[in-house]
C-alpha cells in the first residue's frame, strides 16, 4: 500500500457467534475510550486490550493495526447517522427539507456534545492517506440517502452533483461543529448552531433557486 495507491482498510474478519460479538464490541468500546483519553497519537493495541479485557492477540484477530480500527469505529458512527437519515426520511416529506436539515444538525449536534469519541474519530481519520480514502469511502453510504433527499430541492443536478452538495453539507456542519463544541459555554455552542441552520438553509434556498436559469443559458446569454 503506497500513499499514491491507498486501499480500504477493513477487519481481517468480523464475528460470527455471540461471543465474538461482545468482545468485539468491548473492543471498539474501549478503542473509544483509549482515543478520548490519550489522543490517537497516543493509542495503542495495548492499552486497548487492557481496557477490553482481552488479549492482545484478539485485536490482531480483527485488526491489522490501529489505523484499521479507527476506520470501524468511523463506520460505526456513519451507519448510526444513515440509521437517522432513514427515520427522518421516512417521517419528513422530501419537500419540506427545511425541517429534515434542521433536525439533521441537531443529531450531529447532539452527537457531538455527548459523544466526545465521535470528534476524536473524526480528526484520527483525517490522519493518513489509507483513513482518509477509507473515510471517503464509508461516507458516501451516508451522503447517497442525503442526496436523494436533495433531489426536489435540486432536480436540475446529476447525481454526482447532489453527491457533492450532500457532502459539502455534512463537511460545513462538522467543521463549524468542531469550531462550536471549543467553548465551554452550552449557550455559546447553541448560538453557533442557530447559526449553522440559518446559513445552511439560506445557501440550499439559492441552490433551489438555480433552477430557475438553465445551465445551458448560463454560459451562453450574454446579459447575464
Amino acid at each position: 500500500m503506497t500513499e499514491k495507491n491507498p486501499q480500504l482498510l477493513v477487519p481481517r474478519r468480523r464475528p460470527a457467534q455471540a461471543r465474538s460479538r461482545v468482545r468485539f464490541e468491548r473492543i471498539l468500546k474501549a478503542a473509544r475510550d483509549v482515543l478520548v483519553d490519550l489522543g490517537f497519537e497516543s493509542f495503542t493495541f495495548d492499552e486497548v486490550s487492557k481496557r477490553a479485557e482481552v488479549p492482545i492477540g484478539t485485536l490482531y484477530q480483527f485488526f491489522a493495526n490501529k489505523y484499521v480500527l479507527i476506520c470501524e469505529l468511523d463506520r460505526e458512527d456513519t451507519a448510526a447517522n444513515v440509521e437517522e437519515l432513514n427515520k427522518f426520511s421516512q417521517r419528513v416529506p422530501a419537500l419540506q427539507w427545511p425541517d429534515l436539515l434542521d433536525e439533521f444538525i441537531d443529531h450531529l449536534a447532539r452527537m457531538w456534545r455527548q459523544d466526545p469519541s465521535r470528534r476524536a474519530v473524526w480528526h484520527a481519520v483525517q490522519s493518513t492517506p489509507a483513513t482518509r480514502y477509507t473515510a471517503a469511502a464509508t461516507e458516501r453510504e451516508m451522503l447517497e440517502p442525503l442526496s436523494e433527499i436533495l433531489r426536489p430541492l435540486a432536480q436540475w443536478m446529476s447525481e454526482e452533483e447532489r453527491m457533492e452538495l450532500a457532502g459539502f453539507l455534512v463537511h460545513t456542519v462538522v467543521s463549524l461543529l468542531n469550531y462550536a463544541i471549543r467553548s465551554d459555554d452550552p449557550k455559546a455552542i447553541d448560538r453557533v448552531i442557530t447559526e449553522i441552520k440559518r446559513m445552511l438553509i439560506a445557501y440550499l434556498f439559492s441552490v433551489a433557486q438555480g433552477q430557475q436559469i438553465p445551465v445551458q443559458q448560463l454560459t451562453s446569454d450574454p446579459e447575464l
